[in-house]
């Protein structure tokens, strides 16, 4: 069932996979995603929470101050924005109709352009009480969208095109639900990864981007999960990584042979793995807090280990050091080849959303709403602004275009759910 439609003409453009610099970067070959203005997928162009170099977004804001527009979203979801070209997607389910939908938005007035029911009912919002039936992030190939929802009992993975239209849909696997489900679709070249761990033994999946048939399957242990699948370029090729089942896990992202796997995790994570081209970066929260970095050469070698409670808040590595927030609201900073504590600070509050990096500006919304704006570099922390809109944030922030897309719900007789975007006067010129 689509709601709204567009007439108005869509660069449509491929993305080509490039390694730089020990990362996998979304290069267009045409027009539309722009490294410094579009953010195309869970944790942004370079799939690691850092944001283009060179922008200027604002460091302060208010709901009366600095803010472009802002939108009502209907229904509830933790799905971050992504941000293409003049257009905005977004995942949201209705706890009522228990439907589960994309939204399209006009980036320059955040207006709805078109609303997709993918899932007219049977949404499942998990059990635990901070979950949503729509928390995965949207995944943008340059011809397609594609989104993961948990609905009746199965994981499924969806395919739309840019008005909107429903193009295919496959079942991944039966989904035991236990807190919830919230892993992203990931793009690398012709395959669509999707990963699904629960109790009664999941998949994780390489799909055929054009028609959604399963490419490849392999197995997962019978636990329950939450991770995004990482693709990254370390040790010399490019590996998918999973973490969580008490595994990390290193497959070929197009064929799903297996690479190599190690003891080296906890049993439920939810960060997305980063890496610093040697090592592996990961951590969860259950039944034991665990930060660890492993070399990612098949030895099983793990660099070094800590007790820190980095369970839902992905973590961002540059330039040899790794940046996280923990779930308790401090902010910290390790080496990234010792795990040497160079500095650990408290922000306030609870923190469910992942960082962001801009140069050495990290932005942080805790669960109360406030967005923290830090300066971090290996010698300091310091915190340059506190800024408050809504109050409940799960959505991890996005910065693209010297903005900021920030989405919040307010709280009081209704919850009302929005989407700002927030650019100061000079970056709204550009």
């Amino acid at each position: 069932m689509k709601l709204f439609s567009f007439s108005s003409p869509v660069r449509l453009f491929r993305v080509a996979a490039t390694v730089l610099a020990g990362i996998v970067l979304l290069q267009p070959s045409f027009a539309a995603v722009n490294l410094g203005t579009d953010w195309p997928a869970w944790r942004g162009p370079t799939r690691d929470g850092i944001a283009a170099a060179g922008q200027t977004p604002p460091l302060f804001w208010s709901e009366n101050s600095n803010v472009v527009w802002r939108a009502a979203i209907p229904g509830r979801g933790h799905s971050s924005p992504t941000v293409v070209g003049n257009r905005i997607y977004l995942a949201t389910a209705d706890p009522t109709r228990r439907n589960q939908s994309v939204l399209c938005l006009d980036r320059n007035s955040g207006k709805l352009v078109w609303q997709t029911v993918v899932h007219p009912e049977g949404a499942d919002p998990g059990r635990h009480s901070n979950s949503s039936a729509a928390s995965p992030t949207v995944a943008f190939d340059g011809d397609q969208l594609f989104i993961n929802f948990l609905n009746s009992g199965a994981v499924y993975t969806s395919a739309l095109n840019l008005e909107g239209r429903l193009l295919w849909q496959e079942k991944i696997c039966a989904y035991q639900t236990h807190q919830g489900y919230a892993a992203s679709p990931v793009i690398y070249d012709s395959i669509v990864l999707v990963s699904a761990d629960h109790k009664g033994g999941g998949l994780v999946a390489g799909l055929d981007r054009k028609t959604g048939k399963i490419v490849w399957s392999e197995s997962r242990p019978k636990h329950h999960n939450y991770t995004t699948p990482s693709v990254l370029n370390v040790s010399g090729r490019l590996q998918m990584v999973l973490a969580g089942c008490n595994l990390i896990t290193s497959l070929d992202p197009l064929t799903g042979k297996k690479l190599w796997e190690v003891d080296g995790s906890t049993e439920e994570c939810v960060v997305t793995a980063v890496t610093d081209g040697v090592r592996v970066f990961t951590s969860g929260g259950y039944p034991k807090n665990h930060t660890v970095a492993v070399l990612a050469d098949g030895s099983g070698k793990v660099a070094w280990q800590n007790t820190a409670r980095v369970y839902v808040p992905s973590m961002i590595q540059k330039a040899g050091h790794l940046y996280a927030v923990m779930d308790a609201g401090l902010a910290v900073c390790w080496k990234s080849d010792t795990g040497e504590e160079l500095w650990k600070e408290r922000l306030g509050g609870d923190f469910f959303a992942s960082p962001v990096m801009v140069g050495d500006l990290i932005y942080a919304s805790n669960v109360g709403g406030k967005t923290f704006v830090f300066e971090a570099t290996p010698k300091s922390f310091r915190i340059l602004a506190q800024n408050q809109l809504g109050n409940e944030a799960y959505a991890s922030p996005v910065v693209c275009g010297n903005r900021v897309y920030l989405r919040v719900a307010k709280r009081g007789d209704t919850r009302e759910e929005f989407l700002y975007c927030i650019g100061n006067d000079e970056a709204s010129k550009r």
